[in-house]
């Protein structure tokens, strides 16, 4: 039994797009880095312009997770050349951004979530899918081990001043 509908974003949902971005991005980081970081990512990265012009692009796509009449959750993936890194050139498709709120993770929502994830892959005939995820983020590397992602390499990711470390994680279907 499904927990979650899961609906495209359209252009009437960008401003509850918005704010689960930031939400979600604060409830998941502030704790482990400075808020003059935070805040810089959130201004240059997450603002309503920026998140509307990753909306325009046509090889992304986002998606709202409701719980009943509650977003609780969202998931951006790239395609082609909207991909932050080159790694599969067209062969897979990237997860950019996976969120649940904090006080709906653990209910099965994020394995809803990514099923969404591989069946909109599958629909384009992708057979993988990659990801980046901080080293520090210790509760989603072992949300995706747990659904079978492995780590092949890592990048570079900026946060304000703050240069961390992604692991680049892959997942064949």
């Amino acid at each position: 039994m499904s927990l979650l509908k899961i609906i495209p974003v359209d252009s009437e949902s960008l401003n509850d797009l918005h704010k689960i971005s930031v939400t979600t991005f604060e409830e998941t980081f502030a704790h482990q880095n400075t808020k003059e970081n935070m805040e810089y990512y959130l201004k240059t990265n997450l603002n309503k312009k920026q998140i509307k012009k990753e909306f325009l692009n046509q090889f992304s796509k986002f998606y709202l997770a409701y719980n009943q009449q509650f977003i609780v959750g969202y998931l951006k993936l790239n395609f082609k050349n909207a991909q932050k890194e080159k790694v599969f050139k067209n062969k897979a498709y990237e997860i950019e951004r996976f969120y649940i709120l904090k006080s709906h993770q653990r209910k099965g929502f994020g394995k809803e979530l990514f099923e969404k994830a591989v069946d909109v892959g599958k629909s384009k005939g992708y057979k993988k899918l990659w990801l980046g995820v901080w080293e520090n983020n210790k509760t989603a590397i072992n949300f995706y081990k747990k659904l079978k992602l492995s780590k092949f390499d890592k990048h570079t990711f900026l946060l304000g001043n703050d240069l961390q470390t992604d692991f680049l994680m892959e997942y064949n279907f």
